[in-house]
C-alpha cells in the first residue's frame, strides 16, 4: 500500500489572513523561500564596518599630513564625523586653509633666513706677516730725523682715506717721517675738518709706530724750510720711480710736499707694501671717539629688532650729472639733469661719447629706487627687512624713495634714528656724516651699493677683512635687460636674478686674478690667509 504523501501547511492566524489582500497572500504563498530569508541588521554587516574603518584611517592620514605643527594635537575621536558631518566638512576646509597658510609662512621664513645667510669665507682671516727684511729696515727708518713728507688729501671722506693709505706707503718707500696729512677744505661740502676731527690720531701713530714715524707737525729744525713740491706724479707709479724722482726733494731743506695722490700709486706693489696698505686701512684709520660713539649708538638702534641691510644709495643730483645718467623716475627730473649737463659738460667724468641708454645698458649708471626695490625682492629680501640707507639726499627728496618705501616700509637713515640734538654738532660737517654712515654700514648683516664708488669699494674690502660678511654687488650690465622686459613672469625674473648674483654675495675673491685692483678692496691673498696657504707660506 502506497504511502500517502505528507503535505506541509503554513499555519497563519486568521487575524493576519483577514488583514492581507488576496494579491499579497498569493505572493507570500508563491515565494516561500525568498520570504523565509531574513535580512541582517546594518550594524551586523561586515562590509559596512570595513568601510567605516577605511574612512577613519583615511581621515587620520589626512590629519597627519596637514597638521604639521607639533603643538596642535590630533582630534581624540577621528570618527566623530559620523555624527557631525556638516561640522567636519567646514572644519576640514578650514584646516586645509590654515595649514596651507602655515606652509606658506614656513617657506617665507626659509627665504628670509637665506637672505641673511652669510657667504662661505673659506676660513680666510687677517694675516699680516711682514718679512724679516721689512722689519729690519723699520728699525733703521725710525732713527732718521732728516726727511719729512707732507701731503694734502682731497675729496670726500672715503677719497681722503684712500689717499692717506697711499701717503703712508710713499713715506715708507722714501724712508721719511710723515707729517699728519692735511685735509683740504672740500669745495662742494665746505667741510673744514682736520685729521684729528675724523680719525683717532693717537691710535694712528701707535699702530704704525713700527712702519712709519708719524709726527703732528714739522720739528723746529725744519720750520723755516720751504717744502719742495712735485706736481709730475703720473698714474700707476712704482716704488722705484718714487725713489728715483722724489729723493732729490729732500736735498734742500729735507721737506717734500705732495698733492693729488688719488689713484696715482700702483696697485701692484711688493708683498710687504701691500700688507702695509691693509694695516693702514683696516687697523690704523680708526674713527675719532665722538663719531665712533654715535655711529655705534645708531648701529644698536638698527640691530635692536634683528638683522638689518645697509644700502648706499647714489642718487644725489651731482651723481646723476657726473655719471651721464638720468634718474628715470619722472620726466621733470630727467629734464633737469639733461639741462645741467649741457650747461656744464666738463662735469661728465668719462666716456662722453656714449648716449644715456648705452651707459645704462653698460652698467655705468646708479640704480634708482625702483630698480633697487626689484633687485632686493628678487634676491629674497623679506618685506619686513630693516634697511638703513646711507648717502646724501636723493634728487627729488624722499619722493624719489617712494618705490622702496612702498615695498620695504622699515627704511631709515641717520636722521630718522638719531635722538634730538645728537646730529647737531655734525650738521655742517659732511665728513662726520659720511663716517657715521660708514660705521652703520660696516656693522650691517648685509650691504649693497646702488653704484660703485669710494665708499662701496672701501666697505667691500673692510667686510672681506672682517670674515667676508655678505656684500651684494649688483650685476647691472647683465641684469638690466631683464628689468626692461615687461613680459617676463615674476617667478622667472626672480630665478634669473638669483642666478646672476650667486657668485656676487661677498665670497672670497683673489686679487691675484684681478691685477691692477686695490688690495684694500681685495685683501686675499696678500692680507688674509687660511690654514692651507698659511702652511704653504711657512
Amino acid at each position: 500500500m502506497a504511502k500517502s504523501k505528507r503535505q506541509a501547511y503554513i499555519s497563519v492566524p486568521a487575524q493576519i489572513i483577514s488583514s492581507l489582500s488576496s494579491s499579497s497572500l498569493q505572493s507570500l504563498l508563491l515565494s516561500p523561500k525568498k520570504s523565509a530569508k531574513k535580512k541582517k541588521p546594518l550594524w551586523k554587516r561586515p562590509m559596512l564596518w570595513f568601510l567605516c574603518f577605511f574612512l577613519c584611517f583615511f581621515l587620520v592620514i589626512l590629519k597627519i599630513g596637514f597638521n604639521l605643527d607639533p603643538l596642535v594635537p590630533f582630534s581624540p575621536n577621528p570618527c566623530s564625523f559620523l555624527h557631525q558631518e556638516s561640522s567636519f566638512s567646514n572644519g576640514f576646509v578650514s584646516n586645509i586653509e590654515n595649514n596651507v597658510g602655515f606652509l606658506k609662512k614656513v617657506g617665507e621664513n626659509q627665504e628670509q633666513s637665506e637672505f641673511w645667510k652669510q657667504p662661505d669665507g673659506l676660513g680666510y682671516r687677517p694675516c699680516l706677516r711682514f718679512s724679516r727684511e721689512y722689519n729690519k729696515w723699520s728699525g733703521e727708518n725710525a732713527k732718521d730725523r732728516t726727511r719729512y713728507l707732507m701731503v694734502v688729501v682731497t675729496g670726500g671722506m672715503n677719497q681722503q682715506r684712500n689717499q692717506i693709505v697711499d701717503a703712508v706707503v710713499i713715506a715708507r718707500i722714501l724712508g721719511a717721517a710723515l707729517v699728519v696729512p692735511n685735509l683740504q677744505v672740500n669745495v662742494i661740502w665746505g667741510d673744514e675738518s682736520e685729521f684729528s676731527d675724523i680719525f683717532d690720531l693717537d691710535h694712528f701713530k701707535k699702530v704704525l709706530a713700527n712702519d712709519v714715524r708719524i709726527v703732528s707737525s714739522l720739528p723746529s729744525t725744519h720750520l723755516t724750510s720751504r717744502p719742495m713740491e712735485d706736481k709730475r706724479m703720473p698714474v700707476n707709479v712704482t716704488p722705484q720711480w718714487i725713489r728715483a724722482n722724489y729723493a732729490r726733494l729732500f736735498r734742500r731743506g729735507g721737506v717734500a710736499l705732495l698733492r693729488g695722490l688719488e689713484s696715482k700709486l700702483s696697485k701692484d706693489l711688493p708683498s710687504d707694501l701691500q700688507k702695509l696698505r691693509c694695516k693702514v686701512a683696516f687697523h690704523a684709520l680708526k674713527f675719532a671717539a665722538p663719531i665712533l660713539e654715535l655711529g655705534n649708538k645708531i648701529t644698536e638702534r638698527m640691530r635692536s629688532k634683528g638683522p638689518y641691510l645697509a644700502l648706499h644709495l647714489r642718487m644725489e643730483k651731482d651723481v646723476w650729472v657726473r655719471t651721464g645718467c638720468l634718474p628715470g623716475w619722472t620726466h621733470k627730473y630727467d629734464e633737469m639733469i639733461s639741462k645741467e649737463r649741457k650747461l656744464r659738460p666738463w662735469l661728465l667724468t668719462s666716456k662722453s661719447n656714449m648716449t644715456y641708454h648705452e651707459r645704462k645698458l653698460a652698467g655705468l649708471c646708479p640704480l634708482n629706487a625702483l630698480e633697487v626695490t626689484r633687485l632686493l625682492k628678487a634676491l629674497g629680501a623679506p618685506k619686513n627687512a630693516r634697511i638703513y640707507w646711507a648717502g646724501g639726499n636723493p634728487l627729488g627728496g624722499k619722493e624719489a624713495l617712494l618705490p622702496l618705501i612702498g615695498e620695504f616700509p622699515n627704511l631709515y637713515n641717520k636722521e630718522d634714528l638719531a635722538l634730538p640734538g645728537e646730529l647737531g654738532p655734525f650738521a655742517s660737517k659732511a665728513s662726520f656724516m659720511a663716517a657715521i654712515d660708514y660705521i652703520v654700514a660696516e656693522n650691517s648683516d648685509v650691504f649693497m651699493p646702488s653704484h660703485g664708488g669710494n665708499m662701496g669699494h672701501a666697505l667691500q674690502g673692510h667686510r672681506a677683512y672682517a670674515g667676508h660678511k655678505k656684500y651684494i654687488t649688483p650685476n647691472k650690465r647683465h641684469m638690466l635687460p631683464y628689468f626692461l622686459n615687461d613680459s617676463l613672469p615674476e617667478a622667472e625674473f626672480k630665478q634669473i636674478i638669483m642666478g646672476l648674483h650667486r657668485d656676487s654675495l661677498g665670497q672670497p675673491e683673489f686679487r691675484t686674478s684681478k691685477s691692477g685692483r686695490d688690495v684694500t678692496k681685495y685683501p686675499v691673498p696678500e692680507c688674509m690667509c687660511n690654514d692651507t696657504n698659511l702652511h704653504t707660506s711657512s
